[in-house]
């Protein structure tokens, strides 16, 4: 891909931000072509579209993480850092530090801030493997059962974007 032209460049810093309505209140997001490359950028949208169907309130309310220490840190502080890792790409709780560089996904996301690799452990030895697999499949088919009532088809040329 091509880099912008000057006058490309131009027309992109001109262009209007694009509101976002997240748990920290609106944000606006708006392309900077010379900023650097950010992999949490399109995370604002996600944040988005979690906030206007409600699938991530549900998903925190029912969450069956009970933790009774004064100073265990609110679901959705263990929820959003867990989030915003998988968002990142990561597979390995090791991995979860990276994301607290990033001080403001956390505030979209109504959090107080991202938690550690071993706070969110903590977190989720407390309770049983089968109640935390219903929760997750109540969730995720709530996402995906709507679809099935659809007539739709699956129109894909492989030879285009080999899968």
């Amino acid at each position: 891909m091509a880099h912008p032209s000057g006058a490309e460049k131009q027309e992109l810093t001109k262009s209007e931000p694009s509101a976002v309505d997240t748990f920290g209140g609106k944000a606006f997001i708006r392309w900077d072509p010379d900023a650097s490359v950010t992999g949490f950028g399109p995370a604002a949208y996600f944040i988005d579209f979690l906030k206007t169907n409600g699938l991530w309130e549900g998903w925190v309310e029912d969450c069956p993480l009970h933790d009774k220490s004064p100073n265990a840190p609110p679901k959705e502080d263990i929820l959003g850092t867990v989030m915003l890792s998988v968002l990142a790409g990561h597979k390995r709780y090791a991995h979860i530090t990276t994301v607290g560089s990033d001080s403001v996904l956390p505030q979209l996301l109504g959090m107080k801030r991202v938690r550690s690799e071993d706070a969110v452990r903590r977190a989720f030895q407390q309770g049983e493997e089968e109640t935390y697999t219903a929760w997750t499949r109540k969730h995720l088919g709530a996402t995906y059962e709507p679809l099935l009532n659809e007539p739709w088809i699956l129109d894909m040329d492989a030879t285009v974007k080999p899968l």
